[in-house]
């Protein structure tokens, strides 16, 4: 016999007066409330008989006022929405939609037949509420066959006693699981924002054995200072090329001391064009800077680095930089990394922070800048002072070349290459120093586009790694507690586990709990929780304080991509080796271009070498011109996914208005407009 399950309170809030009379029938584990007729437990119960009627009547219509204010604002919001979704999609002004590979795999399949099974269920429980088939009391009532209205009337008596015995249960075991793990990782970053409060308290930062490597006369050759390779790689990189290459050239070390690469992986023949022809204006200037192109362009920036490093000249080199096209060191950022490997022979990285120059460009630039101060303030400063270990961005470190080669070298097995050998390095004993107050200029995405693409690479890069190094984890000589960290904390809890719940729980288990309202959610799990793990991810970048209550809707609504990324790199599915370059539109702050147009014009006064140069710039200035009068057209994309789950959120909101639950209402409103918003590319646009 199926097991006894009550029903919660889900339909009327009033209470029951009288006492109930429990009669025990046939099956002992089988309780039913008998009541004064058949069909008092479906009808509508008496309100307040001894109130006012005037006094009903205003407050009814104070309730209906706000009720009609509150769903205008709404519709409001609403058909605004539709309305941009329309005009794109209607008049085809520059709308594309996801690729068929993207959208046809069993994620979009499974929340398609979730939105269909939704709808169905929401019309047929407002057909049943209209009939007056509530429940007052938190037991099942099944009426004699004299209590049958119709056909409708047992079908609807069948679906609530077939879900409260054999859906709710595995709902609410997967919920509580969920919750669990919310629990953990919400412990987890209470802990790492205590560290970084107590590294705050106490002023700690690493500090270099040496001062610093200056000298009297930095342009004497044989000063003392090491030989530092510093590597550019770049791969169809138009609008950023110029301003990266020209502030590597201008850091502040010894000219023959010091080696730039830039890596060119581009495709695009004017690029490379343009950016031999950078490279020779530099070099006229005395800058010891070269340029390589690689024929075979496999294993993406891996494979580009890789490369790089192969050169016999390289041996010469004690120290390798990387930075990404779009990054802009400062002038000192060699004199401020560089000094802590000096007399610390077990250092094999020193990396910088990000800084940005379009934070305030969009809504999206703008939360996206909330995620990343706080990996950088609080989880890379705290695990770099207190285990010595995070992983490597890919870009703004200094490594010693000896530890790159005693781990390995780089390796193309991944698409996250610099934590690979960050792991690696790690595994053979290295120690990794983490510089908070050395920032680096760079840009983030501005498009969701190119957002989510590498969103998607970040997420499913690590499951890749981890399923290829969890061996030489276990079996690796450094200790147990730091093979822990590495599996429990570093792999499963922040790039597993993260992913897994925050889809689940809130874009699966709370619509369908709606349906399902056998099953619950608390309160505090919806709100609570959600609503302080926010507020602690705000405090690093404290002016972003305004968008709090967005950043909490938009991480849910990016919760998608990255599940579906976690589970494409864990199962090694057909989109776990994408690579997209991530695009880039060259902007900087006004403080750095006064300041490149200050360095440009100084470097600009030495004598330049004649010759072979004028060739070289002659083509870079009509490139340029190219480039300047073929602007590239904004495309305006739709998102079948986060459509999908806005229309599914929506509708589950439509259905607990039915159960008069306020809270999750609220939630899946706002949260169903979040995904409405994402889907049809509305984030990205630009702030006035």
């Amino acid at each position: 016999m199926p097991p006894s399950f009550d029903i919660f309170d889900w339909w009327s809030k009033e209470t029951h007066k009288g006492t109930p009379v429990v009669v025990t029938m046939e099956n002992p584990n089988w309780s039913m409330l008998e009541v004064k007729e058949p069909n008092a437990a479906f009808q509508q119960v008496d309100k307040d008989r001894g109130k006012n009627a005037k006094q009903l009547t205003w407050v009814l219509l104070l309730k209906a006022h706000r009720a009609a204010g509150c769903v205008a604002w709404l519709a409001t919001g609403l058909w605004t929405l539709l309305g941009a979704v329309k005009k794109r999609l209607i008049f085809r002004q520059g709308v594309a939609m996801e690729s068929e590979k993207s959208h046809k795999g069993k994620l979009f399949k499974f929340l398609k037949a979730f939105l269909a099974f939704s709808l169905a269920a929401l019309v047929f429980e407002v057909v049943a509420h209209m009939k007056g088939w509530h429940f007052s009391t938190p037991h099942l009532y099944m009426p004699t066959t004299t209590g049958i209205q119709d056909s409708l009337h047992l079908i609807y008596l069948s679906w609530v006693q077939f879900r409260s015995n054999y859906i709710a249960p595995p709902i609410q075991t997967l919920a509580d699981i969920c919750i669990i793990l919310f629990l953990i990782q919400s412990l987890d970053r209470i802990i790492l924002c205590i560290g970084c409060f107590w590294i705050k308290y106490k002023k700690i930062k690493p500090q270099p054995k040496v001062e610093s490597v200056e000298c009297k006369d930095i342009e004497q050759p044989g000063s003392g200072h090491p030989m530092v390779l510093v590597q550019i790689p770049m791969c169809n990189e138009r609008e950023v090329y110029e301003q990266s290459i020209s502030a590597v050239c201008q850091l502040d070390w010894p000219k023959d001391r010091m080696l730039i690469q830039v890596l060119d992986d581009s495709d695009d023949k004017d690029v490379q064009l343009m950016i031999k022809a950078e490279v020779l204006k530099w070099s006229q200037k005395g800058i010891n800077i070269l340029y390589r192109h690689r024929l075979i362009r496999s294993g993406y920036k891996a494979g580009n680095l890789k490369s790089a490093m192969s050169c016999d000249y390289v041996k010469d080199y004690e120290f390798v930089a990387i930075f990404d096209a779009d990054f802009q060191p400062n002038p000192d950022f060699l004199k401020q990394t560089v000094p802590h490997f000096k007399d610390n022979p077990e250092i094999g990285l020193v990396q910088a922070r990000w800084s940005f120059v379009n934070t305030d460009e969009n809504l999206l630039t703008r939360l996206q800048n909330i995620n990343l101060s706080f990996h950088f303030e609080v989880e890379q400063q705290v695990n770099g002072i207190f285990l010595n270990f995070f992983g490597f961005n890919g870009t703004a470190g200094v490594w010693r070349i000896q530890a790159l080669e005693e781990s390995g070298g780089w390796l193309e097995r991944t698409t996250v290459e610099d934590m690979d050998i960050a792991v690696r390095a790690h595994l053979n004993g290295w120690k990794f120093i983490f510089l908070n107050d050395v920032k680096v200029l760079c840009e983030v995405p501005e498009s969701f586009e190119a957002y989510r693409k590498q969103q998607h690479r970040w997420h499913s890069g690590p499951m890749q790694l981890f399923r290829l190094c969890l061996p030489d984890i276990i079996y690796s000589k450094i200790s147990i507690g730091k093979k822990a960290n590495l599996i429990l904390l570093f792999f499963l809890l922040r790039k597993l586990i993260l992913p897994f719940y925050s889809f689940t729980l809130f874009c699966i288990i709370l619509p369908m709990t709606m349906f399902v309202p056998e099953a619950q959610l608390p309160v505090w799990v919806i709100c609570y929780v959600p609503a302080i793990m926010s507020f602690l991810n705000v405090l690093p970048a404290p002016k972003s304080f305004p968008f709090i209550i967005p950043y909490l809707l938009f991480e849910n609504t990016m919760s998608v991509t990255k599940f579906n990324a976690m589970v494409s790199g864990l199962f090694q599915l057909g989109s776990a080796y994408e690579w997209v370059v991530t695009k880039k539109t060259g902007r900087s702050s006004e403080a750095d271009l006064l300041a490149v147009a200050e360095r440009e014009s100084k470097a600009l006064s030495q004598p330049l070498h004649r010759g072979a140069s004028e060739t070289g710039l002659d083509m870079l200035s009509k490139l340029r011109e190219q480039k300047s009068k073929s602007p590239a057209k904004k495309i305006n994309r739709l998102y079948r996914k986060e459509l999908a789950l806005a229309f599914l959120l929506l509708t589950a909101a439509a259905r607990s208005l039915l159960s008069a639950q306020g809270v999750h209402f609220y939630f899946l409103l706002f949260q169903g407009l979040s995904f409405l918003a994402v889907g049809s590319d509305l984030i990205g646009e630009q702030v006035n």
